[in-house]
């Protein structure tokens, strides 16, 4: 009997953060030979990483043009070209999505539909075309396990995190909008799918993997953890950046980045310009987004005077690759799942300033697990200072408190970075769509 090929579509949600986990995991199985349908807008799809010639055969990058919705930006197809306050209405742009993916699933009668958590509309669609559908959460499983227990009310205390979890939700949420709240369509597609599967692998986060489990109710599966490909840097980009990067002695230099989601506020960016400065190390800064009007006299002094021993970088950049310099001795990060795999890839200890949903159970945990140090903040309104800033920084790249963060970190690199162990955790979640497809009722 020949072995069984799978097609699978792959429907993530609009933004960067969630695309490139996503693609890294269709990657993954295209890779073993299934066929992958992977559905996003035409903005998406061509920013995206360039697909290996050797899997363009099994992988294909499919473009649905986003509706039209009054009120979003032209070519918002991303929440990185979205302003905050707008997103509901790419949730609606995304949400009118349903119609061509109907046709799609119709016409392919794929095997498995693996979706984000923004189609709250997918799972009870695919049921209804006979099509089993898994709800893939790129997130770490300790920030969904605390995000299940804490909105479904299995939690007895609240912790600062649960705290500042719920003041951020409270602040996202738009008035008089009509759409799903970004928690609701997580819980709505969670209870439709069939198979919860986490970006997770149990030698880290196995204790939240089997909370889910019970708080959900949910078969939960582990994908491993994705490490990113290797990057094609070979540009006049990257050779900047090394220039830079060689110039500075082994360990010594931070490496600064908050993601593409993390919008900074001219205080808080002011802060961490001078908690910079305070803690007297080299840095490379990757700007992506922050607010500009009322940068302070002092923050434009710094800016004016960076290269003295910063380089701040406002184009895109190779992070995995920079992390992996010998140069780069700590990585001060807003705490997204991505990015704390990528720095412990490599064994880059963490010096973490979460602003959004997961991350702060994500800081909390990999606090707990002496890979890096939180940046204090207030507990009254829940800002950090300049000093807050520095004073981590050199706690973990000097201090001798922070000799065990950067062993830690090297000693958690042996997980994340283990290409054998992630490729089980693939293997085992193929094998599981390949047994279970025709099983479907």
């Amino acid at each position: 009997m020949s072995e069984t090929k799978l097609h699978i579509v792959v429907f993530p949600w609009l933004a960067f953060g969630h695309l490139i986990p996503f693609l890294e995991l269709a990657k993954r199985i295209a890779q073993k030979g299934h066929k992958i349908s992977f559905i996003s807008t035409p903005r998406n799809i061509h920013r995206l990483p360039k697909l290996p010639e050797s899997l363009k055969p099994w992988l294909h990058l499919i473009e649905f043009p986003l509706p039209h919705v009054d009120k979003l930006p032209e070519n918002a197809e991303n929440t990185v070209d979205t302003p905050q306050h707008l997103v509901p209405y790419l949730f609606k742009a995304y949400d009118a999505l349903e119609q061509p993916l109907t046709k799609f699933l119709e016409k392919s009668t794929p095997d498995w539909v693996i979706c984000d958590f923004a189609p709250h509309w997918l799972p009870p669609l695919s049921s209804m075309l006979g099509i089993p559908c898994i709800f893939f959460c790129s997130f770490a499983a300790c920030g969904s396990s605390f995000a299940v227990e804490l909105f479904m009310g299995k939690k007895s205390t609240e912790s600062a995190e649960a705290k500042l979890l719920r003041a951020v939700h409270k602040r996202k949420e738009v008035a008089q909008s009509s759409q799903p709240k970004e928690v609701n369509r997580f819980f709505e597609t969670l209870k439709g799918a069939q198979v919860f599967a986490t970006r997770s692998c149990m030698e880290i986060d196995g204790e939240f993997v089997k909370s889910l489990g019970s708080s959900s109710g949910k078969l939960v599966i582990p994908t491993g953890l994705l490490p990113p490909s290797p990057e094609d840097s070979n540009d006049h980009n990257w050779y900047t950046i090394v220039n830079w990067l060689d110039k500075w002695e082994k360990g010594s230099l931070i490496y600064v980045a908050f993601g593409t989601e993390v919008t900074l506020s001219d205080e808080e960016f002011t802060e961490i310009a001078m908690g910079l400065e305070l803690s007297g190390f080299p840095f490379l800064w990757t700007v992506k987004n922050r607010n500009t009007s009322g940068v302070s006299d002092e923050s434009q002094d710094w800016i004016e005077n960076e290269s003295k021993r910063g380089m701040m970088w406002r184009r895109w950049a190779p992070q995995s690759r920079i992390l992996a310099h010998k140069s780069v001795g700590a990585f001060l990060t807003h705490c997204g799942w991505s990015s704390v795999i990528e720095g412990l890839q490599v064994g880059c200890p963490l010096v973490m300033l979460p602003f959004q949903y997961d991350q702060w159970p994500i800081a909390k945990f990999m606090e707990e697990k002496k890979v890096g140090l939180k940046v204090h903040r207030n507990e009254h309104d829940f800002k950090f200072t300049r000093d807050s800033v520095a004073k981590a920084l050199r706690s973990v790249m000097l201090e001798e408190e922070g000799k065990c963060y950067r062993s830690g970190a090297q000693e958690m690199s042996k997980i994340v970075g283990d290409k054998q162990l992630q490729e089980k955790y693939v293997n085992q979640f193929v094998d599981y769509m390949k047994m279970n497809r025709l099983g479907y009722n």
